[in-house]
């Protein structure tokens, strides 16, 4: 009698996404946050952009050549660096301290260490810090309506009182709905709150994030600074809060990173909660008034020690229980 079983090695049940269409589903949710930072910052804004995409392409297929790798740059994670990149850049930076970044990103934090599923911490995010670091004055030079001036975000922070941060937030130009809208000063693609929910629900529709990480990032750090800020749980204060820094842009596009975030469920919850924490932190008690780009870094670090603390038990194992006679 013929076998009519064929057992082949694993994996036995195979998805129909890939690397290049998870990363085609991320650039399309990226679309609505990039036009609205465009059409509000103008032409520099979008070279800006381009100027990110680009660069970060072409540093990873020259790498890649010169190493004599495989080419990769048709699974589009290089363009999202690019993006991402930007979204986290004023719209009045340097053209070419922009293109120093995105060599960095993907350079120093991507490909030395291996390429995409090998970086331990999100390129883009680095790459703003290092940015940071590098360029200080420029990556803090904000305009809205081509008036420079600090963030709402700043503002709230050195507000001494709850009666000045009412009259920030009453302002004209810095009311709650223009923070939801986007109609303020900040980075090209974290102003917009309601651009950024957009592309979020389109990644939750398809699948591609799942909600725990954000969700709890979210909550946590709402929570804590209710607890901790000095103002109590004020909702219109706390919604400004969740409405600036980019945190939106952080927990949607950048904690979810699948090489730099936990894979387990409980893990993701865990995640979550430090990141709400630690932004929490920072954006209280350190010098600089945002503390997403530096929290999310700081997690990816603990991401093994997450995994390792909520792997599921495997089936069949556990611990051997004594029954008595």
């Amino acid at each position: 009698m013929s076998n009519l079983l064929h057992v082949s090695s694993s994996p036995h049940v195979r998805s129909q996404s890939s690397t290049t269409t998870i990363m085609a589903d991320v650039v399309i949710a990226l679309i609505p946050a990039t036009a609205w930072g465009v059409y509000r910052n103008g032409w520099h804004a979008f070279w800006l952009v381009m100027a990110c995409i680009l660069t970060s392409v072409a540093t990873e297929y020259v790498y890649q050549k010169l190493m004599k790798k495989p080419v990769t740059i048709h699974d589009l994670s290089a363009m999202v660096t690019g993006i991402l990149l930007a979204l986290n850049l004023p719209q009045t930076f340097p053209i070419w301290m922009a293109v120093v970044g995105s060599v960095f990103a993907v350079l120093v934090v991507k490909q030395v260490f291996g390429g995409i599923g090998q970086n331990f911490m999100n390129p883009a995010l680095a790459a703003r810090c290092f940015l940071l670091i590098s360029f200080g004055s420029q990556m803090t030079s904000y305009a809205v309506d081509t008036v420079s001036g600090a963030t709402p975000l700043a503002l709230i922070k050195n507000g001494a009182s709850d009666a000045s941060v009412q009259t920030i937030l009453a302002g004209d130009k810095l009311a709650l709905k223009d923070l939801f809208l986007g109609n303020i000063g900040g980075c090209i693609g974290e102003v917009s709150t309601l651009m950024i929910l957009i592309g979020a629900a389109y990644l939750l529709i398809r699948k591609v994030i799942s909600w725990k990480t954000p969700v709890m990032y979210l909550l946590t750090f709402t929570i804590f600074m209710g607890l901790f800020a000095g103002r109590g749980f004020d909702m219109t204060y706390l919604a400004a809060e969740l409405c600036t820094g980019g945190i939106m842009l952080g927990a949607f596009f950048m904690a979810t990173d699948y090489t730099t975030s936990p894979i387990t469920p409980n893990g993701k919850l865990l995640y979550g909660v430090v990141l709400g924490l630690v932004t929490g932190i920072f954006r209280i008690w350190s010098g600089s008034a945002e503390g997403v780009s530096y929290a999310i870094i700081f997690c990816n670090l603990l991401v093994p020690l997450i995994e390792k603390v909520t792997v599921p038990t495997a089936f069949g194992k556990g611990r051997v229980k004594n029954v008595s006679k």
